[in-house]
């Protein structure tokens, strides 16, 4: 541990070669220093790395590269970054469903309505590790509902009841459900994008429309049309600063990515993997896309934009169409539930992008 420098007296009395009171100061070879004079140290210098402490809970903000052992869970852990971005199991639905609507963050997340068997209007929060009920929907709907904003401040709107789309909105605020100002036509399977005060539906399935709307809190208005008409696409970011990609138009999935900044739809890159039925996370300079159907198959394929192009990032471990995302979520933080396989899945996964400082628990082999 190299040496260290103390102040010590002068003198040496004899006999016995004892200290007296007058300073000295002098080097003592670290060879020199028993272990058990060492008890009342209670840091290391940032030089020489972190100890390991004992604790009965978790650090609130430990660096990076520090390790502990937390006594109440017995369990070894440290603060690393990740390398590279992947998807971690989550905890399950209570209702396995397709075609639900999505809002809130990897850790506070919301999903409300699909299709079990029939159409649901259940609605279900997370935490980050599982689900519980929350208010149901006053309107059972499915088939990629519109949803947005955050899991006490959400919006849920369009989608389809037997025997077709509906235009209905509804507004979440943690407990229950209430009417909003509904669409100014039936549909399903838009891109969504903002807040439950600020929100943004694009394109649809009613003629693979163009059609944009903006919600204010009350009602919709009419915003700019998207250069390409399509349905089941997929939505991200803000209502002025709004992202939608993939989608349906007869007879292929496509690529197709356009960028609205609260006016107007410009072009943007084209995802690498055409689909539709897929979800979306994040802004529109740093957006997610993950999941869908690509007119063949399910896909798991996981998608990063910088506002320019799309990059491939881990996949999901389930491949599955119309699923749901946590739409407050951002590029390296959010999670998807829900969706189709061949029948309708619970599962819950949670993406963890490149970069960002997590901690990890110590297992054996």
């Amino acid at each position: 541990m190299g040496t260290r420098t103390r102040g010590f007296a002068n003198n040496i009395s004899s006999p016995g070669g004892v200290f007296d009171a007058t300073d000295l100061n002098g080097v003592v070879p670290a060879t020199n220093v028993a272990n058990s004079s060492l008890t009342n140290v209670t840091e290391v210098s940032p030089s020489l790395g972190y100890s390991i402490s004992s604790v009965s809970s978790d650090p609130p903000a430990p660096g990076t590269g520090q390790m502990w052992y937390n006594t109440t869970s017995n369990v070894l852990k440290f603060k690393a970054v990740t390398a590279a971005g992947a998807w971690a199991a989550g905890g399950n639905l209570a209702t396995a469903r397709g075609g639900l609507a999505g809002a809130g963050t990897q850790t506070s997340a919301l999903g409300a309505g699909g299709y079990t068997t029939t159409q649901v209007a259940n609605t279900e929060e997370y935490d980050g590790t599982s689900w519980t009920s929350g208010g149901n929907l006053a309107n059972v709907r499915a088939n990629q509902v519109g949803g947005t904003g955050t899991q006490t401040s959400a919006l849920v709107f369009g989608g389809e009841q037997n025997p077709g789309p509906i235009a209905n909105t509804e507004e979440y605020d943690g407990s229950s459900w209430t009417s909003g100002g509904n669409l100014p036509s039936a549909r399903y399977g838009m891109a969504t994008a903002g807040t439950q005060t600020s929100a943004l539906s694009a394109g649809g399935n009613a003629g693979y429309i163009t059609t944009t709307n903006e919600y204010d809190g009350t009602s919709w208005g009419a915003g700019g049309a998207l250069a390409s008409g399509r349905q089941s696409l997929a939505g991200a970011g803000t209502q002025t600063s709004a992202l939608a990609f993939g989608g349906y138009f007869p007879p292929v999935a496509t690529g197709v990515t356009e960028e609205y900044d609260g006016t107007s739809w410009t072009s943007g890159g084209n995802l690498n993997t055409a689909r539709y039925r897929l979800a979306g996370s994040g802004t529109q300079t740093a957006g997610l896309a993950f999941g869908g159907y690509t007119g063949t198959a399910n896909t798991a394929s996981t998608e990063a934009y910088n506002g320019t192009s799309w990059s491939n990032e881990t996949s999901m471990s389930t491949a599955r169409q119309a699923l749901a995302g946590a739409k407050a979520g951002t590029q390296s933080s959010t999670a998807a539930f829900g969706g189709y396989t061949t029948v309708p899945v619970a599962n819950t996964e949670e993406f963890t992008g490149a970069g960002v400082e997590i901690t990890r628990t110590v297992t054996g082999s």
